[in-house]
């Protein structure tokens, strides 16, 4: 049996499917697939080795894995392998010390019976009683949609703490722009400007948290800095309704694609989302997203220019088997298709971070979090009501948002 404390996986290539809305009865709630999968990670509230390989198998015939993903708090996703005969997946690449994963593991019976767990883990680091903060993304080129985040080694609570925390952690932007923190947990910020970052700017995130005592025995460490770059403002927005595509580059169309989104019973998320990233080649099995084997919209289909939007699975991709639907009807399991060729132009044409909005859909709104960078469906307002420091905005750069708590004043400059 594997505790949800246990850590698990990541990305398997090429093994996901296209997710939609699962109220259709054909997309039944999967099963708890926890009694068929193992792990080699401590149960309970004990930290995984981050130099270990991480491994998870299953434990008998009655199931294989079908899909496994694992992502960090900024969204990282961990790579790994998984065998051809689903029974077991090992990571490729080494886990961080001190960070917390998200594992989404899916599996099938015999039957073809779609199941599915959920586990978190944290991995071993940090420990010292200092708090650490740990910024994302990697620093980099990215569109005008992409957040930054902030993991914090140990939870904060409390208002006065958490004001204090926020207050040392500074973001820097040139052009100057408005923005402010968001708390998603007790461990993890998101920042964000009002609206869409400018196109071209620089931006850095820093800590100034170094020494400063947050609590009783807990005092603040070291921080690396990132610093990213936006490009072009791209936004791609898809329009249900009319099953078009419209992508502007800094405010001019240079594009409109026929489309197909999802069809009744998996409708496409509505919302802004934002590239999350791109897969020349995925393997989409409908089992992922609670399909079951034999059922009529049961699916297994080779992928290509597969531009991501979703850790669910929601996918911007070629679907040259729906081109007599596009720009008529929709007909997809919750994904955005169109021509291998108009897929092909639109993976060249968009980067991690660019805005891809869905409107005029029947699908659920999508949710500013857990499933991707849903963030700019928050209003501003209740963004701002995210923030510790009294609902105070500044501009990026500005240090009227560490004035809250009056430990603040002790903050030292940036070295």
């Amino acid at each position: 049996m594997l505790s949800s404390a246990l850590l698990l996986l990541p990305l398997a290539a090429g093994v996901t499917g296209c997710g939609g809305a699962t109220s259709d009865p054909l997309a039944a709630q999967p099963y708890d697939a926890a009694g068929q999968i193992a792990a080699n990670a401590p149960a309970g509230e004990r930290k995984a080795d981050p130099d270990r390989p991480l491994e998870v198998t299953t434990t008998g015939d009655e199931a294989r894995i079908t899909d496994v993903t694992a992502t960090d708090t900024a969204g990282r996703h961990i790579r790994g392998r998984l065998t051809a005969d689903g029974t077991r997946w090992r990571s490729t690449v080494p886990l961080a010390a001190g960070t917390r994963y998200t594992v989404r593991v899916s599996t099938e019976d015999s039957d073809g019976k779609p199941g599915r767990k959920v586990l978190r883990m944290e991995t071993r680091g940090g420990g010292d009683r200092r708090l650490r903060v740990t910024f994302g993304p990697d620093s980099g080129t990215y569109g005008v949609g992409q957040p930054l985040t902030a993991e914090l080694s140990r939870p904060v609570r409390g208002a006065r703490a958490k004001a204090l925390v926020e207050g040392a952690l500074k973001v820097d932007s040139s052009p100057r722009v408005v923005g402010s923190w968001y708390w998603v947990d007790d461990r993890t910020l998101h920042y964000r400007p009002r609206s869409y970052w400018p196109a071209h700017a620089s931006v850095e995130a820093y800590s100034n948290l170094q020494g400063l005592k947050v609590a009783e025995g807990l005092y603040g460490g070291p921080g690396k800095p990132v610093r990213i770059r936006t490009g072009d403002r791209v936004v791609a927005v898809t329009d249900a309704a009319a099953h078009r595509m419209t992508v502007r580059r800094n405010g001019k169309v240079i594009k409109t694609l026929p489309v197909t989104t999802g069809k009744a019973g998996f409708e496409t998320r509505n919302g802004i989302k934002t590239v999350l990233g791109k897969e020349p080649f995925v393997r989409m099995r409908s089992t992922t997203v609670g399909i079951a084997r034999g059922s009529s919209e049961a699916y297994d289909l080779p992928v290509h220019w597969a531009t991501r939007v979703t850790w669910s699975g929601e996918y911007v991709h070629a679907a040259p088997w729906s081109v007599g639907s596009q720009g008529a009807a929709n007909v997809s399991h919750g994904c955005t298709g169109m021509s291998t060729g108009d897929a092909h132009w639109f993976f060249d044409h968009v980067r991690v971070g660019d805005v891809v909005q869905v409107v005029n859909s029947k699908g659920d709104k999508m949710v500013p979090f857990d499933n991707g960078f849903g963030d700019w469906n928050l209003p501003w307002d209740k963004w701002r009501a995210g923030s510790s420091l009294g609902g105070g905005v500044s501009g990026a750069g500005s240090d009227e948002e560490a004035a809250a708590p009056a430990d603040a004043a002790r903050l030292r400059p940036r070295v």
